[in-house]
């Protein structure tokens, strides 16, 4: 019996051992919920969760997955789903899965794991234990709190909308008191965890025990404060201590209150500054209490004496109150009670990232112009503030005015916007070191007067000047794209161009750092697609899309700005190729990101838009708008010259409705796709009878854009595409390689040539230095992409709406692409293009499901391809191989004997394979 029995105990033995080998294949990481991980502030009440599957096997997919949420650690520790448990799920899906479970409690923290199964047998073992802590999701959730401030504004004084520019000098807001706000409280009990909700308008910084919380710049996201405001969630168990505690709040203006002061774009005023929070501290034996903003708060006035979202900032120092936010502080004059104030009707949890300081900026160099003026030149155009390291006398003042260019060796803000500048008056205590809270510019130098820099003459005995540098800010959407290649002229755009960006995203994405901080909506479409290839703007977008849903007027209309904090005229409100980024960007997050709830949160918007449009329109034609903005014609850049703008509106018109149809039937709504379709063949129609030339296979004046939107949209007839395509090459050959597209039209030349296999026209036209363009720009010094094809000076030099050509640089050179029948890079086709004298290209890009990375080499007559494809994917590979006997192989081996490697063939000069998940080695004998 015994001998009977050892051989079964070997092999079970044996096959748990496999089993466990198996298991430990599979790795679950980078576990989110609603894009975090282990994000606070939660409100969505079914939020969805993803995870990355990682293995050291080729072609995994999962087959299963076991998700378990619980409302503490120790039941999930012991695998019981105390709020969910989904059971074994047979699903492939591994981003934007939804709880199901029970409901979700307000300020709840929430514990989840999961397990999964994969298409090749392997189990893996339980993920680590991840969190989510919900928010505060209606008003009853805040305790009582009360917005504070230290004054109010009389309603009959608000300037809402804004007036543009400087507005009415019989209407200025008032310069105003810039608050301090503080509380002091005791913990009894040990603490087991305590929560900050709060906000301050128009931006705040908080501290306990006077140290800052967190990180971030500019809090709150700016938001249209008529309608809602963003509160921001801090975990501060770590600050807080037994005993006394103090919490002060500091309140800058930023867009709620634009002070009549300086330079301005708008002119208006929700209000001045206030403050709401609820402090929640829970206790380790059990028990919670609360502290609210309410009548018992102080505030005083603080060292900030001017600060504005455009015009700068100034700091006493001799005003600060050391203390002012620990505890023990003697609340003297200037010290009073907090007014009670209304605030804005909703609050929303703020989601998307924050702003947040990255990279320092030294001077390359320090010149003095002038007598009494010194230039710093910090060698790069970013997004920023100034921070000033100083000694010198009690009460002495140094003024720093920033800008991106210089006119006779001196700063200039003449196409930024000003005056915008900082001061800072000494405490007269040592080395002082500060830098601006509540604004920021964009620039490269700074201009500083009424100091010396150490080490230089001071007959006047003026403050020295210990250091100057800059701070570089933007939204802290973390980098997922790498690219780099051969050609160093590519390189250089690509840096170009990511300057522009990282200045441009903010709690919106701006068009400029400094002269509007508006959120110009086309960008947001047109470039989009470029940004989200370098950073993770998922979070962003769906802020953006916020912005658009609270700015749609009662008619229909999408402005093209959000928030439309002012109103403009004409085409500068009403402009299609603007207002549809409100149909154009919540699909491209679906395309993006998997989202499909964005589309159905979306879509009472977008039908209200598509309405509005059909309105508007006659014959089904829309004629209105600015068209291809900053084309190249013979006049100086601004509204479309070279393509009638019926063109560029009409065939974004048509777009939309071919989208929503596609939205329709996501969202199981048959009757809006039948109309959806009927009213694009309308539209098509329309289109082409007007403008559609059959002689010359031309649209209107056969400009580059005309041509490219009508392909790009799918207005050609079949027909007649190959000719039309044609044409734009012609043009573009005949202009000797160069463009003439803008702002609206360069996005879909791009594409329509990349799509057509013509990247070699995009490489000649952007591999040169003497023509409007990238080279253009960087040959006449540009450090970020500019307003303008011709760089010029009297435009903003930080504008990143031309910034199109980094989406090629990872879809066309580099490959990466997602295959156009999936989403979220859930299939995905590596497809590089071979042009010019590029020999090398290295591009990556983490997408939902892992990173993607292709890596080619051309020498030698040999082509090699290294790519990696994130599990739970599969890639459709393209490799150059002029005929059917074109030698391949794979980590050496020939691919046709590879089981890994399915349905090869040829097509167009490529081999076309398919393959699952792993690292895949390549080589062509070309």
């Amino acid at each position: 019996m015994i001998k009977f029995l050892l051989p079964i105990l070997l092999l079970l033995a044996f096959s748990c051992q496999s089993l466990s080998q198996k298991g430990s294949s599979l790795r679950l990481v980078s576990l989110k919920c609603e894009y975090q991980a282990n994000p606070i502030g939660v409100e969505a009440t079914a939020p969805r969760f993803s995870w990355e599957i990682q293995s050291n096997q080729r072609g995994v997919l999962q087959t299963t997955y076991h998700l378990l949420v619980a409302d503490n650690a120790e039941a999930l520790n012991k695998n019981t789903g105390t709020i969910w448990d989904s059971g074994k799920v047979s699903s492939d899906k591994s981003i934007q899965v939804e709880y199901a479970g029970k409901e979700l409690l307000p300020t709840k923290l929430y514990f989840w794991k999961i397990k999964i199964q994969d298409n090749q047998g392997n189990e893996s073992n339980w993920s680590e234990p991840a969190t989510f802590q919900m928010g505060l999701l209606s008003q009853q959730d805040w305790a009582g709190a009360r917005w504070i401030a230290y004054e109010e504004l009389p309603p009959s004084e608000r300037i809402v909308p804004a007036l543009p520019e400087m507005g009415d000098p019989q209407r200025l807001p008032n310069k105003n008191i810039l608050p301090l706000l503080r509380k002091e409280f005791t913990v009894k009990n040990p603490v087991k965890r305590a929560t900050m909700y709060i906000s301050g308008l128009g931006h705040f910084e908080m501290s306990l025990n006077g140290k800052k919380v967190g990180d971030h710049f500019l809090d709150p996201g700016w938001t249209d404060y008529s309608e809602q405001a963003l509160y921001v969630t801090f975990d501060v168990a770590n600050q807080i201590k037994p005993g006394a505690n103090a919490v002060g709040v500091m309140l800058g203006n930023g867009f709620y209150h634009v002070p009549g002061e300086r330079y301005r774009k708008i002119t208006g005023t929700f209000g001045y500054p206030k403050m709401i929070c609820r402090l929640l501290v829970e206790y380790t034996d059990g028990t919670q209490e609360n502290l609210v903003s309410d009548a018992s708060w102080k505030t005083a006035p603080g060292p900030v004496t001017f600060t504005g979202i455009y015009g700068g900032e100034d700091y006493d120092a001799t005003r600060e109150q050391p203390g002012w936010n620990t505890t023990n502080f003697k609340e003297n004059s200037p010290w009073k009670p907090v007014v009670l104030v209304e605030g804005p009707p909703q609050l929303n949890s703020q989601q998307a990232d924050p702003l947040r300081i990255f990279e320092n900026f030294s001077p390359k160099k320090i010149t003095q112009p002038q007598p009494g003026v010194w230039i710093y030149d910090l060698g790069q155009n970013a997004s920023g503030i100034p921070q000033l390291s100083v000694k010198g006398k009690k009460g002495a003042t140094v003024k720093i005015t920033p800008g991106e260019l210089l006119d006779k060796n001196l700063v200039t803000q003449q196409a930024s916007g000003g005056p915008h500048f900082y001061q800072y008056t000494l405490k007269g205590n040592g080395t002082e070191t500060w830098h601006p809270q509540f604004t920021y510019y964009g620039f490269r130098y700074l201009q500083i007067e009424g100091g010396v820099p150490e080490g230089e003459p001071n007959p006047q005995n003026l403050p020295v000047i210990v250091g100057a540098i800059g701070l570089h800010t933007r939204n802290a959407a973390p980098r997922v794209g790498q690219f780099t290649s051969s050609n160093e002229l590519f390189n250089q755009t690509e840096k170009l161009i990511d300057w522009a960006i990282r200045s441009n995203m903010a709690s919106v994405l701006t068009d400029c750092p400094h002269r509007e901080k508006l959120g110009w909506l086309e960008e947001a479409h047109l470039v989009g697609s470029s940004i989200r290839y370098h950073y993770d703007i998922a979070r962003l977008s769906k802020k953006v899309i916020r912005d658009m849903q609270v700015a749609q007027t009662a008619e229909g209309l999408i402005p093209d700005i959000a928030p439309e904090f002012v109103e403009f005229a004409g085409g500068f409100r009403d402009s299609p190729e603007w207002g549809s980024n409100g149909i154009i960007m919540p699909w491209y997050v679906y395309q993006w990101y998997g989202d499909q709830q964005v589309l159905a949160d979306s879509y009472p918007m977008m039908q209200r838009y598509v309405a509005y449009l059909e309105k508007k329109s006659n014959n089904h034609l829309l004629t209105h708008g600015l068209g291809d903005w900053y084309d190249i014609g013979p006049k100086h850049p601004g509204e479309s010259q070279l393509t009638p703008r019926g063109v560029s509106a009409t065939a974004i018109y048509y777009y939309d409705l071919t989208l929503m149809s596609k939205i329709a039937a996501l969202l199981n709504k048959p009757d809006d796709v039948t109309r959806y379709n009927q009213l694009a063949t309308q539209v098509k129609q329309a289109f082409n009878k007007t403008f559609f030339n059959n002689q010359t296979k031309q649209y209107a004046t056969g400009s580059q854009t005309a041509n490219a939107m009508a392909v790009f949209m799918n207005l050609v007839e079949p027909q007649n595409k190959d000719a039309v395509v044609a044409n734009i090459v012609k043009d573009i050959r005949h202009r000797n390689n160069s463009l003439t597209a803008g702002d609206i039209g360069f996005r879909y030349l791009l594409r329509v040539l990349d799509n057509e296999n013509r990247s070699d026209v995009i490489f000649d036209m952007n591999s040169r230095s003497d023509v409007p363009g990238y080279g253009y720009q960087l040959a006449h010094g540009a450090t970020s992409l500019t307003e303008s094809w011709q760089a010029y000076g009297f435009v903003s030099n930080n504008h990143f709406m031309l910034g199109h050509i980094l989406e090629w640089f990872y879809s066309g050179l580099g490959g990466i692409r997602p295959n156009e029948k999936a989403v979220a890079f859930k299939n995905i086709d590596i497809r590089p293009e071979l042009v010019g004298d590029v020999t090398f290209v290295k591009a990556s890009h983490y997408s939902p499901y892992g990173l993607i990375s292709s890596d080619w080499q051309k020498s030698n007559g040999k082509f090699n391809l290294t790519v990696q494809i994130p599990a739970n994917t599969t890639a459709t590979i393209y490799l150059p191989a002029p005929s059917a006997s074109t030698v391949i192989t794979e980590s050496g081996k020939p691919v046709k004997n590879n089981k890994e490697i399915k349905n090869i063939r040829y097509q167009n000069s490529r081999a076309v394979l398919e393959v699952g998940s792993g690292t895949y080695a390549f080589a062509v004998e070309m």
